[in-house]
């Protein structure tokens, strides 16, 4: 089982701005609806410019961390963040530059390459925990290892 905070336990279990909003003038989903993942308490009084600077690591921080089995989940949360801003900005996000390395959770090699340099990534499992990649039917284990190992080749 993993170790979460306070915070992230006290958002589970009393959710805030949960369900349709009325007259909402932006929309931006991603994730999975078997995960429940949803943030929206760290941007409030937030300018839009201001709101587009999140970062996933700002995510896991205002929740007083994550276990690293979840990070994927702030990554997911920025990624709606992005989407709400973008459709409220009237900009369609064209599709992910990159090839596609994991089907199942549509995560590009480019994504991986990111996150790998951010975060510092090593393995494939660290790789799942930030992305959610590989965390599926596991296909593309082999592909994101390779990955992985072409980052650390370039240094």
């Amino acid at each position: 089982m993993w170790n979460y905070t306070d915070k992230v336990k006290e958002h589970f279990l009393n959710p805030r701005n949960v369900g349709e909003l009325k007259d909402a003038n932006a929309i931006g989903e991603t994730g999975s609806l078997n995960c429940g993942d949803a943030l929206t308490e760290i941007i409030k009084g937030m300018t839009l410019d201001e709101a587009a600077k999140i970062t996933n690591d700002d995510i896991a921080d205002f929740l007083g961390g994550l276990p690293k089995e979840k990070m994927h989940c702030s990554v997911m949360g920025k990624a709606a963040l992005k989407k709400a801003i973008a459709n409220y900005r009237g900009v369609q996000i064209l599709e992910k530059p990159g090839e596609l390395v994991c089907e199942c959770f549509e995560v590009t090699d480019l994504e991986i390459i990111d996150a790998v340099k951010a975060n510092n990534l090593q393995t494939t499992e660290d790789v799942t925990d930030y992305l959610k990649a590989g965390g599926g039917c596991g296909k593309c284990l082999d592909r994101i290892e390779e990955v992985i190992e072409s980052v650390k080749a370039k240094g």
